[in-house]
């Protein structure tokens, strides 16, 4: 199973821009925007193209209003137990992380798992109040992964993202205020938050921008990379046992 193409899908991700904005917009509805084979190689496209975009300055990473993102489907879980896909081949944090112009999550729906993930590889993040958020692998019956035992620490500090990584424990964004997060908000509020501080980033020049984004990011990328390799020795043994037919999708059930 191979999750890297060039190809956009607009039914599942769609891109929108203006004024140096970039909105991207993941719209998997019935797959809740989870990491399925379609939806991955569609997101990269979409983000390829944002990096090949002079006029871009900034970019906003939103989902539907009930729902950011689940992180990894039931087919990838079991390609990933069946060795068919390697942990480390799910690239979409790294390829955020590693994009020139900062991303804004617009996380008005919840995200859980991988979903979770996504949302803290990008540079700022808009949670909403009544949404879930959380780390739910443990709960699971499998270790932590995308990076997410050293992303988590580098928002909410390590005291709570041990405690979250530990117990599998998803929160309400009303929770999660003044831990790290950009800001968490109503999610009506959420993504005209997220469109304000793209604003202000868009007025600077571009450059200057790269620059910040590419220094700030760089501890969070040498991290992600460190705990990609720990994660996946640890993955190698958690995944032997997993039920993979006992799962919900993304304990978003």
């Amino acid at each position: 199973m191979s999750m890297s193409s060039a190809k956009a899908d607009a039914e599942l991700v769609r891109l929108r821009k203006e004024d140096g904005i970039a909105w991207i917009e993941m719209l998997d509805g019935p797959g809740h925007n989870g990491f399925s084979p379609r939806f991955v190689p569609a997101l990269l496209a979409v983000l390829d193209e944002v990096e090949a975009s002079t006029d871009v300055v900034v970019a906003i990473l939103a989902g539907l209003p009930e729902i950011f993102s689940s992180g990894a489907t039931r087919e990838v879980l079991e390609a990933i137990r069946e060795g068919q896909l390697l942990p480390t081949e799910l690239v979409l944090g790294r390829r955020l992380m590693g994009l020139r112009v900062p991303v804004i999550a617009a996380a008005e729906g919840h995200a859980i798992g991988g979903g979770f993930a996504l949302l803290l590889s990008c540079d700022l993040t808009v949670l909403a109040k009544e949404s879930r958020y959380g780390a739910n692998f443990m709960s699971l019956g499998i270790t932590p992964g995308m990076g997410i035992t050293r992303l988590l620490e580098e928002v909410v500090g390590k005291s709570l993202a041990h405690e979250l990584l530990y117990t599998g424990e998803v929160r309400r964004g009303a929770s999660l205020e003044g831990v790290g997060f950009s800001a968490v908000v109503e999610r009506k509020e959420v993504r005209d938050r997220a469109h304000a501080l793209a604003w202000s980033i868009s007025e600077k020049p571009r450059r200057s921008v790269e620059l910040l984004k590419r220094a700030l990011s760089l501890p969070r990328r040498r991290a992600f990379e460190e705990a990609l390799t720990i994660e996946s020795m640890m993955h190698e043994r958690s995944f032997r046992d997993l039920d993979v037919e006992a799962l919900g999708r993304g304990g978003l059930k």
